[in-house]
């Protein structure tokens, strides 16, 4: 019989939707690290979430508008980016409850296309 053995790192990215942020797991805010905003994106037909990291650079040229930009936390374990209104379109246009503390955890992938981390609405995990 062949082992394999466990991580201790998650190999998946995993976002989590609540009222008011989304928070990154370890392995989805690797994308962050050296991100100083983020642009928040949704796509309604395809019912996905962009997040874009802003460099530092993008910041000072000012190639962002200040209200399209979103400050975003990164710690070792995480990330969050807080937006109450935006969370509350998110939950409108995917028909979540996100009230009472209710959270929902959905799979993430990295777009080299868009340089952005895509969380895919239709993609909740499981077992969560």
């Amino acid at each position: 019989m062949s082992f394999i053995w466990a991580s201790k790192k998650p190999n998946e990215g995993l976002a989590t939707l609540y009222e008011s942020n989304i928070t990154f797991n370890k392995s989805a805010s690797s994308h962050f690290e050296k991100a100083y905003n983020v642009l928040l994106g949704i796509d309604y037909d395809k019912k996905r979430i962009a997040v874009k990291p802003i460099s530092k650079q993008e910041y000072e040229r000012g190639a962002i508008p200040e209200e399209k930009r979103h400050r975003i936390i990164v710690r070792p374990t995480y990330a969050r980016v807080c937006n109450k209104k935006f969370m509350k379109e998110v939950a409108t246009m995917a028909d979540l409850d996100l009230n009472d503390n209710q959270a929902y955890k959905f799979k993430t992938l990295w777009s080299k296309e868009d340089k952005a981390l895509i969380i895919d609405l239709n993609r909740p995990e499981e077992g969560v």
